[in-house]
């Protein structure tokens, strides 16, 4: 995505002194009004629209923009707002359309990425002070996909500094808060990401997974957030937690639009030793597949442990709806995993190690305490830890003898309260990252406080059809993910 101009320049105290929320709003030209209902569009909807010359990619652009102005204050989702350079963008692409049509569903559609992942010529922050003048030389290969499919990037969104952490609370630009109830957390660490769409501030965005921070924020937010297989997208260019356990994945309103989104960044790539060179269908053509035969398998340990009420009945009641779209299911159990600290402490501490060493009190107290503890790490236990991941993701393909798709709770509660202190143990979203299985989470419900719950769907090695074949017929037998966040 082209630079074109750059966005209100800020000093590293001015984005301190202003947070994300300010510094977004200083970028923003005027705008014509808009109306709203634009923003409500899926990603689909807007491509239909692009496609018959209905609605031009500026107007979607300035829809958005108009909607970050009016919501992102009080939100926090963006750190950096490329307005004008969207703004140009899209009337680039609208000359492209007209010309030749769209190149992909994505072509003329506004979105926005973690920003953890790398944009040329743009600033990338981790969320950190460390790197609140970083701009980086070279896109991350999922950006260049985005670029070349022809999506319109509106900006870089705030997240739990360099993704160490659940809560989206510990970063250098401020909380970022849900939309649903802003005094509630949006989970993390794409805190950012979930927050957006679920306001429609962007139609997509993409985030990162390495513990569940895709799926934590796609489930406190009432959004869909996919992490696919390990090895399915490439993560070159996106600073590093884990590099056994990071994944990048796309959250959206609605399972359709995950599976446009993912097949444009999906595939393999030759300079990311993480990705496998196989075959990517056409995941959108797969949502439309037949979902009867499907056997499912639902996880109740240790997702089922200590779970909420009201999640324990949303869920419930969402099996009732998967048993009569498909086979039936029966209770499973996966192999045990070690704790995935012990992978991502050693993991992320050498990646850091330069700059914590020379530079300590730019990182969030958090933060810094999580990357000081591992700097003895055990070489033995990583090793081990190492060793231990890479054999149980040979073995579970073996689970899917008996079962076609995995069925559990994405979070144990609903989003906590920003002035609280979350559940110990209110989710096990981890599981799936050291597994490396493709897993999705969907609306399935929300609380008396009206606060979204998240179901999570997960296949076998490779089979995000089938993930997002059940994901679509479930979603498509309700009405969950047709709600809206209570801004306007």
């Amino acid at each position: 995505m082209p630079e074109g101009p750059s966005p209100v320049p800020l000093s590293r105290r001015r984005v301190l002194a202003l947070g994300g929320a300010a510094a977004a709003s200083l970028a923003l030209p005027p705008l014509r009004a808009q109306s709203p209902d634009l923003t409500a569009l899926s990603i689909a909807q807007a491509f239909d629209r692009l496609r018959r010359g209905q609605v031009s990619p500026v107007e979607l652009t300035e829809a958005c923009l108009a909607r970050i102005a009016r919501h992102n204050p009080d939100l926090n989702a963006f750190i950096t707002l490329r307005a004008d350079a969207a703004l140009d963008e899209a009337r680039t692409a609208a000359g492209e359309i007209r010309r030749s049509g769209p190149r992909s569903p994505l072509h003329g559609v506004p979105i926005a990425l973690k920003d953890n992942i790398d944009t040329a010529g743009l600033r990338t922050t981790g969320a950190s002070r460390l790197f609140a003048d970083r701009v980086p030389a070279k896109d991350a290969e999922v950006a260049r996909r985005l670029k070349e499919a022809g999506a319109i990037l509106l900006g870089k969104l705030n997240l739990h500094e360099f993704a160490y952490g659940g809560t989206s609370t510990v970063t250098a630009f401020g909380t970022m808060h849900n939309p649903w109830n802003p005094a509630h957390a949006t989970g993390g660490s794409s805190g950012g990401p979930g927050a957006a769409v679920a306001a429609g501030l962007c139609f997509g965005a993409l985030g990162t997974d390495t513990a569940g921070s895709v799926r934590i924020p796609a489930a406190h937010c009432g959004v869909v957030g996919l992490k696919p297989t390990y090895g399915r997208v490439s993560t070159r260019g996106v600073m590093t937690l884990s590099w056994t356990l990071d994944h990048v994945g796309p959250l959206c309103r609605t399972v359709e639009d995950v599976a446009l989104m993912l097949g444009v960044v999906a595939g393999y790539d030759r300079l990311d030793p993480t990705t496998a060179d196989v075959p990517v269908p056409d995941y959108r053509q797969a949502l439309g597949a037949p979902t009867a035969a499907f056997r499912l398998g639902v996880v109740r340990s240790p997702f089922f442990d200590g779970l909420d009420p009201e999640v324990a009945a949303a869920v419930d009641a969402a099996l009732g709806v998967l048993r009569g779209l498909t086979a039936g299911t029966m209770d499973v159990t996966l192999p045990m995993t070690g704790p995935p600290a012990e992978l991502w402490g050693p993991e992320a501490r050498a990646y850091h190690a330069r700059w914590i060493e020379q530079s300590p009190e730019l990182y969030q107290p958090s933060t810094r305490r999580s990357l000081e503890q591992w700097a003895d790490a055990d070489a033995a236990a990583y090793a081990q830890a190492v060793h231990d991941v890479q054999l149980v993701r040979r073995q579970i393909a073996g689970r899917f003898t008996d079962v076609d798709l995995l069925v559990s709770p994405t979070m144990k509660t609903p989003a906590p309260p920003l002035d609280g202190t979350a559940p110990g143990d209110y989710n096990s979203t981890h599981v799936f990252d050291v597994l490396g299985l493709p897993t999705i989470s969907v609306p399935c419900g929300f609380s008396r406080a009206g606060l979204p719950i998240g179901l999570q769907i997960a296949g076998a090695p490779w089979a995000e059809s089938a993930v997002l074949t059940l994901a679509h017929a479930y979603e498509q037998a309700t009405a969950w993910h047709t709600r809206r966040p209570p801004l306007d």
